[in-house]
């Protein structure tokens, strides 16, 4: 009932033509390209016993493992080793020591000083997490720099930079909760991060100022902790040179860095005895005794409190 108009050719042609255009249609409608490739495939499979399969499946699983190690892991091979095996302490260093926060949690100070080595080499020193910012202060610092006295290490303590805060209330946060008494390292401005909103002699400048007022306010100059790409990313100024460096490179076997540093925090995978989280590791590039000439050797002024109006 339903005819186009090449149908209606067709019925209304001669037989012949009728029949040899059928023919085609047929032919358009029942090629058999399409049944002849599944055959054929269906054929190779059958073709081959099973078990040559399941060896194909573990070939290509193979490739796929071998491919992810390549580019996902081998790089990042001794931070995995870090993580699940053991750490790869430098060699040629006799002095070690660790840096502590809050994120280490209450640590069994007796548990450490008893058996906390590293490589058989007792921890010498412990820096300390005091400030962060304009007002933060560590919510365990009092007890973690109390207590890493009076376990006879030698302790410093750092202050975090933000920012987010100006210079001033950053170093007047550290000045009025850390006491620092002779024996201690001088104070630590850890600064690791830049933010796009300023640039970086703004960022020299903010620093310097921060440096300036704790270093007349404890009469010895801070020491500058970062890591080896943002020293030579953010703080490339010679004015940074005067000052100690404790520099962050992690993984790898020797610190390939051409300024002078005192310190090098080489992994934060370590484990210690008396410490359940995992806790950074460091090295002073000297003997105990250049640590002890470091510390702080005479009494400063330390104020009740220290005002941004001062």
């Amino acid at each position: 009932h339903f005819i186009n108009k090449s149908q209606a050719k067709i019925i209304m042609s001669p037989a012949n033509n009728r029949t040899t255009t059928t023919k085609k249609i047929k032919r358009r409608l029942t090629s058999p390209v399409r049944k002849t490739k599944q055959r054929l495939f269906v054929r190779l499979l059958q073709k081959f016993p099973p078990w040559t399969w399941w060896l194909l499946i573990g070939g290509i699983v193979i490739i796929y493992l071998c491919f992810f190690y390549y580019f996902f892991v081998s790089p990042f091979g001794i931070r995995w080793r870090a993580l699940y095996g053991g750490i790869d302490n430098p060699q040629g260093y006799n002095v070690r020591g660790i840096d502590i926060s809050h994120h280490q949690g209450k640590i069994d100070w007796d548990k450490l000083r008893r058996e906390g080595l590293i490589d058989d080499v007792p921890v010498r020193f412990i820096m300390v997490k005091a400030t962060e910012g304009s007002n933060l202060v560590d919510k365990c610092y009092s007890y973690n720099f109390k207590n890493a006295r009076d376990y006879g290490y030698v302790r410093g303590a750092y202050h975090f930079w933000s920012n987010l805060s100006g210079a001033e209330t950053q170093a007047y946060n550290f000045i009025n909760n850390v006491d620092l008494v002779p024996g201690d390292l001088p104070p630590v401005l850890d600064v690791e991060q830049a933010s796009k909103k300023i640039s970086n002699n703004e960022l020299r400048d903010s620093l310097v100022r921060w440096l300036t007022i704790v270093e007349d306010h404890y009469g010895v100059k801070p020491i500058i902790y970062t890591y080896k790409k943002f020293k030579k990313k953010h703080l490339t100024d010679t004015i940074f040179n005067s000052y100690p460096h404790w520099i962050a490179h992690y993984y790898v076997d020797s610190l390939d860095y051409s300024g002078k540093w005192h310190f090098w925090q080489h992994t934060d995978c370590g484990k210690m005895p008396g410490i359940e989280e995992l806790v950074d590791l460091n090295i002073f590039n000297g003997s105990y005794e250049q640590l002890l000439e470091m510390t702080i050797m005479e009494p400063y002024d330390s104020l009740e409190s220290v005002s941004i109006e001062q």
